[in-house]
C-alpha cells in the first residue's frame, strides 16, 4: 500500500474533519494500522539449492523411496515404502526425502509425523497418485491423504505432481447429485501443527476434496505452487488456511471447482501476492459462524491478483447465528475478467440443502479496504454488501474501484453496511451509510504514478497466466 495514498487520504480526512468529527480519527487509526501491516517476504527457512538425487557428493543424505522397495509402476501400493523412507529421513539430520523424477507411485492415506531432525528437505520430483476408488479408502483416515504434521524448518519442493484421482469422489458427491449421501472426502496435501515451513514449485491436481490445507501452523511460505481441478469438481478448494498465522502465498496459480483460496477461523497475518485465480469461486474469507460457532480472522492482505471467469471475486462469507469478527482486511491491485460478484460481503451465507433460519447474532465485519480493483463483471450487482441487520458491517473503504459490465450497467447493493469512498468509485457506493458519507464525491488528485505501476504489475500477471490451466487425468 503506497505511502502517497495514505498521506493523501489522511490529508483529505483532515479537510473534512469539521463535519466528520471523531469518526475521522477512528478511520485514520484503522488505515494507519492496515498500512503498517506488512509481512517480511524474506522470512522463512533458508532455501537450499535443489539437491541432485543422482549425486553422492554434498553434505546431505539422500533417502530415496526406491531404496525402500517402491516400484514406480503407478499400480502397486507403495505406501509402506514411503513410510519406511520417511522414518529414515525424519531421523537423519540434513536429509532429503526423495521422490525421484520420471516415476509414478500409488500411495494410500498416510500420516508423515514429526518432529524430525534439522534440515529436512522433501523433494518431490516424481508423481504421487491416490487410489481412485472411494469404497477402498481407509475408514480411519476419511479426510486425509498425504498428511504432514509437527514439522519445523522443513522445505517441500520439486517439479513433481500430487494427483488425488478425484473423479469418482466428485461423481459420488451430494453436490453433484442430491440423491447421493453427503460424505467426507480426503484433502490431497495437509501440513498441520508445523512452523517455519516453505513449499515451492509443486503441482497438486484433481484432489478428492480440498487440495492443500495449512492447519494450525505458523510462519509458512508458499510460492509458485500450481493447483488444478475442473470447474465442476465440488468442494475442491485450492489452498485452505485454518488456525494459522504468518502465512505468505505468492506467485500461485489456482483453478478449481471451489474457492481458489479460503481463509477460515483462527487465522491472522495472511499475505497473498501475485495470485492467479480461475476457474473457481474466488478468494474467500470464510465461511465463518456455521452452527452458531465463533469465527475470527484478522490482518489479511491480497496484493496483485488476476481473477478470470470465477463465480465470485473478493468474498467474505459468514453464516447467521455466528459470533466473532473479521477485521483488518486489505484487497488491492486486483483485476477481474468476466467475474460474477467481484466484491461481495455475504452475511447470509447458506450452503445447505435446507433453508437457513433467520438469526440475530453474527460475525462482526469491519475495517475492510478495497483499493485499485478494476475489470469486468458478469453480474449487474458488481458490489454487494449484504450485512447483518443487528451487527452491521463498518469501516468499509473503497478507493479507485472501476467495474464494468460488457452488456449493461452495474450497481452496488448495501444492507446495514457503513463505510466511505475515496477517489473513483464505480459503480457508486452511495448506499453505504456512515457519518463519513461526505467523502463520496470529494475531488482529489489521482495517484497516477503509483497507480500505473500497480496496473502494469497486474497486467504482467494476467499476461503470464493467459493460457488456461490444463486439467489432465493420469
Amino acid at each position: 500500500m503506497d505511502k502517497l495514498f495514505i498521506i493523501s487520504f489522511l490529508g483529505l480526512l483532515t479537510v473534512v474533519h469539521a463535519v466528520a468529527g471523531s469518526v475521522v480519527y477512528n478511520n485514520i487509526g484503522m488505515l494507519e494500522e492496515l498500512e503498517r501491516f506488512e509481512i517480511d517476504e524474506e522470512n522463512g527457512v533458508e532455501l537450499s539449492d535443489t539437491p541432485s538425487w543422482t549425486s553422492e557428493r554434498g553434505r546431505r543424505v539422500l533417502v530415496n523411496v526406491d531404496s525402500f522397495g517402491a516400484v514406480a509402476d503407478g499400480v502397486s501400493d507403495h505406501t509402506q515404502a514411503f513410510v519406511k523412507a520417511w522414518q529414515t529421513a525424519c531421523a537423519t539430520p540434513k536429509s532429503v526425502f526423495l521422490v525421484p523424477p520420471g516415476r509414478r507411485y500409488l500411495v494410500n492415506a498416510t500420516k508423515f509425523k514429526g518432529p524430525c531432525e534439522d534440515g529436512l528437505i522433501i523433494q518431490i520430483d516424481g508423481t504421487i497418485i491416490a487410489p481412485d476408488e472411494p469404497k477402498n479408502w481407509d475408514p480411519n483416515l476419511p479426510r486425509l491423504w498425504l498428511d504432514f504434521s509437527k514439522l519445523n524448518g522443513v522445505l517441500f519442493q520439486g517439479n513433481g505432481l500430487i494427483d488425488g484421482s478425484g473423479r469418482k469422489w466428485w461423481k459420488s458427491s451430494c453436490k453433484k447429485n442430491k440423491s447421493n449421501p453427503c460424505r467426507e472426502a480426503p484433502t490431497a496435501l495437509t501440513i498441520d501443527s508445523s512452523s517455519s515451513v516453505t513449499v515451492r514449485d509443486l503441482t497438486i491436481q484433481n484432489s478428492q476434496q480440498m487440495h492443500f490445507v495449512i492447519s494450525r501452523c505458523s510462519s509458512v511460505r508458499v510460492s509458485d505452487v500450481l493447483v488444478s481441478a475442473p470447474e465442476d469438481s465440488p468442494n475442491t478448494d485450492g489452498i485452505h488456511i485454518t488456525e494459522s498465522t504468518n502465512v505468505i502465498l505468492q506467485g500461485c496459480k489456482i483453478g478449481t471447482g471451489d474457492d481458489c483460496i479460503s481463509i477460515v477461523n483462527g487465522s491472522s497475518g495472511i499475505k497473498m501476492k501475485r495470485i492467479y485465480c480461475g476457474p473457481g469461486h474466488g478468494v474467500s474469507i470464510g465461511s465463518l459462524g456455521k452452527d452458531n460457532s465463533t469465527g475470527i480472522v484478522t490482518k489479511v492482505v491480497l496484493d496483485t491478483a488476476f481473477l478470470k471467469e470465477t463465480a465470485n471475486g473478493l468474498r467474505i462469507k459468514t453464516w447467521q447465528g455466528g459470533n466473532g469478527y473479521v477485521r483488518g482486511i486489505r484487497f488491492e491491485n486486483v483485476k477481474v475478467e468476466d467475474v460474477a460478484n467481484p466484491i461481495i460481503i455475504d452475511q447470509f451465507y447458506c450452503d445447505s440443502p435446507k433453508a437457513c433460519k433467520n438469526q440475530t447474532s453474527a460475525v462482526k465485519i469491519s475495517e475492510i479496504v478495497y483499493r485499485n480493483v478494476t475489470g469486468t463483471t458478469k453480474s449487474a450487482m458488481a458490489m454487494k454488501f449484504a450485512c447483518s441487520d443487528t451487527v452491521p458491517c463498518s469501516n468499509i473503504v473503497l478507493s479507485n474501484i472501476n467495474l464494468e459490465k460488457k452488456d449493461g450497467t452495474v450497481e452496488t447493493y448495501c444492507n446495514s453496511a457503513q463505510g466511505f469512498g475515496y477517489g473513483v468509485v464505480h459503480p457508486s457506493a452511495n448506499c453505504l451509510t456512515s457519518q463519513d458519507k461526505h467523502y463520496f464525491g470529494v475531488g482529489v488528485t489521482d495517484i497516477a504514478e503509483d497507480y500505473d505501476t500497480d496496473q502494469t504489475e497486474i497486467a504482467e500477471l494476467a499476461e503470464s497466466s493467459s493460457e488456461a490451466i490444463v486439467h489432465t487425468e493420469l
